[in-house]
């Protein structure tokens, strides 16, 4: 991950006795709901609002003061960019990361010049996604991990591989069993709906989360997300 300082850098919010207050922006509520456990966990201790759309974002910045705001690239019914520029007019404008699906790499690229202080695709890495937060918090910029990989690779005239870390390595029953875990199926559910036992289920489970580097239920929703393995 990248981190270019900003010029007038920000006391920050550690300074306060709560945390930072954060709008989520996504249209579908499991992967918005886990970007907020995720922001609310240990790493930041984040307070949380979600709005699944642009418009309803923009009722909520203008009733509340809020320290960041976290927006998916393809928002409706507001493009981005406009959205962007109605925040700018804000009296307290927060700053705003973009978040995008791998495959949207090139919309996100576009929006590089933009005001956005944070870009990332939604296959980043949780820890670096929360680094770079907190550095946007701050009052810096962060480009994600991957995408620096992928502008890497081009000066060099390569193909970055999009393919997760130990994705081959997966069964057919793990790879059914994390989307399941997408789709917030509860360990209870996975054994009945497969007949197998729940001690059973948790051991696939902690086969997934080593092949695929996984620390927490909240990571291996995220992880399925953005392999496709659900609708979110």
């Amino acid at each position: 991950m990248v981190i270019v300082p900003g010029v007038e850098v920000s006391p920050g919010w550690a300074a306060e006795t709560l945390g930072p207050l954060i709008l989520v922006i996504n249209a579908h509520p499991l992967f918005a709901a886990a970007i907020s456990q995720l922001l609310g966990g240990p790493g930041l201790g984040a307070r949380t609002v979600v709005a699944e759309s642009s418009d309803t974002a923009l009722e909520l910045l203008r009733a509340q003061s809020l320290d960041l705001v976290v927006c998916d690239l393809s928002m409706e019914p507001m493009p981005l960019r406009d959205f962007m520029a109605e925040v700018a007019l804000l009296p307290e404008a927060p700053p705003l990361i973009v978040l995008a699906d791998p495959q949207d790499e090139e919309a996100l690229f576009s929006v590089i010049d933009s005001e956005a202080a944070g870009l990332f695709t939604k296959d980043a890495d949780p820890d670096q996604f929360l680094q770079g937060v907190r550095a946007v918090l701050a009052g810096h910029k962060a480009l994600g991990q991957n995408l620096m990989r992928t502008l890497l690779a081009r000066v060099n005239g390569q193909s970055p591989s999009r393919t997760p870390a130990g994705l081959a390595q997966l069964s057919r029953t793990e790879l059914d069993i994390l989307t399941m875990v997408g789709a917030a199926s509860s360990v209870q559910a996975i054994a009945a709906a497969r007949g197998i036992s729940q001690k059973t289920v948790r051991n696939h489970m902690a086969n997934i989360y080593r092949k695929l580097d996984l620390r927490s239920r909240t990571q291996a929703m995220l992880c399925a997300a953005r392999m496709g393995l659900t609708s979110v």
